[in-house]
């Protein structure tokens, strides 16, 4: 019996030794292979002159990665033109300036064109307008120009449930509107002000990329949504099409017409790569754990509730 407990004390002591040593293998591996990567993402962008294309989807917010990548394609020498891919609802008001200001940079110093795959509302379509030319797919959906803030009210539920709330405040719009207690119409002129000031300097930026007059833009601003074919018939595109006519536009700009496209994806360094969601599952397989989840609160769709400031988005 001793002997057969020690036999099982040294499968133990091997399988744990198997283990680390399959683990280290799989970090080792991936090192590799983040190195390589990174090789050929570097040498192979910069050495070849070609047609940078930028990928924005989902919510917009503030995404210093995002305008670090489009900052290094503005350096670039060997991109010659740019395509910004957009599909996104739209986010905060912030987010898209940001990203928008950062386009202008690049579309004063090479040519910037937008394709719209399947949505540019909002914020998306305030990034659409920063590129030089807007083309839309016939199904696409463009627009939503404006601005919003909303907040819940909770009065109800606290009173059913017996809880008041208690402040204390320097002055009556201090941290107004506020979800536990009704909003005053001194508090809702406040707010309006707020979004009247950066729904007007939306409107302005519209007005100003798509050569229209501000009444025209006003009347198109009203939060209505267009398809691409109506959207062209609003200017609020140039073409109908995808990828060719975005590349045939750059070419009509003085773009090589042989430049390969080539998508200008999130760069990823080795502790990224280490720590990512697929070698997460790799390891976790590895080592005989269960594989963890992503990222929660996205799959749910739920990350736009914790989005903060002015919130210009098609169904926030």
């Amino acid at each position: 019996m001793a002997q057969r407990a020690d036999d099982l004390i040294d499968r133990r002591r091997l399988r744990r030794k198997l283990t680390f040593w399959r683990a280290l293998t799989v970090v080792l591996v991936a090192l590799a292979i983040a190195g390589i990567a990174s090789w050929f993402r570097d040498d192979g962008l910069s050495a070849v002159s070609h047609i940078a294309k930028v990928k924005i989807e989902g919510t917009i917010t503030q995404d210093d990665k995002l305008l670090e990548r489009l900052e290094r394609i503005r350096k670039s020498s060997r991109v010659a033109g740019v395509i910004v891919q957009v599909n996104s609802p739209g986010g905060t008001t912030t987010g898209g300036e940001s990203i928008y200001e950062a386009i202008r940079k690049i579309a004063a110093e090479k040519p910037v064109v937008a394709e719209v795959s399947t949505l540019a509302a909002s914020a998306g379509y305030m990034i659409a307008s920063a590129t030089d030319h807007i083309v839309a797919r016939q199904s696409s959906i463009v627009g939503s120009i404006g601005v919003l803030i909303q907040y819940p009210d909770v009065t109800g539920l606290m009173d059913k449930m017996g809880i008041k709330l208690e402040e204390v405040k320097s002055s009556p719009l201090k941290a107004a509107p506020s979800p536990f207690k009704p909003t005053t119409e001194e508090e809702r002129a406040m707010v309006r002000r707020l979004i009247m000031d950066s729904y007007d300097w939306f409107v302005d930026l519209v007005a100003e990329r798509r050569s229209l007059p501000r009444d025209q833009v006003l009347t198109l601003a009203d939060g209505s949504i267009f398809t691409g074919r109506q959207a062209l018939q609003n200017k609020l595109v140039d073409s109908l099409g995808g990828e060719d006519e975005a590349v045939a536009w750059l070419e009509s700009q003085g773009v090589g017409p042989d430049l390969r496209v080539i998508e200008w994806k999130p760069s990823e360094g080795a502790t990224g790569l280490i720590w990512s969601q697929a070698l997460a599952r790799t390891v976790a397989r590895a080592l005989g754990l269960p594989e963890p989840s992503g990222d929660v609160l996205k799959e749910l769709g739920m990350e736009r509730l914790f989005l903060d400031g002015l919130v210009s988005r098609w169904h926030p």
